[in-house]
């Protein structure tokens, strides 16, 4: 790398940075608070975490990942 630093161009990086740190910070902040929410109402957020987990996945993964878990509980006599 060229010992020429372009300044601007790497100080506007870095506040992009930092604001983008900011904006997550604030978005984490606030599924805690809906998290936080949820179990006041009675929910319970372990479950809530795993619905969110595998709603992300397709179909296919989802399936997949049932079968080899029923697999595993059946080895381990826990079916």
């Amino acid at each position: 790398m060229s010992d020429d630093v372009n300044a601007g161009h790497l100080r506007a990086f870095i506040e992009r940075i930092e604001r983008l740190e900011e904006e997550r910070r604030a978005l984490i902040d606030g599924i805690a608070d809906v998290y936080a929410e949820a179990q006041a109402n009675g929910f319970d957020t372990k479950v809530m975490r795993k619905i969110v987990a595998i709603r992300k996945q397709d179909r296919d993964q989802r399936i997949e990942e049932a079968t080899i878990l029923d697999i595993y509980l059946s080895a381990l006599g826990m079916s």
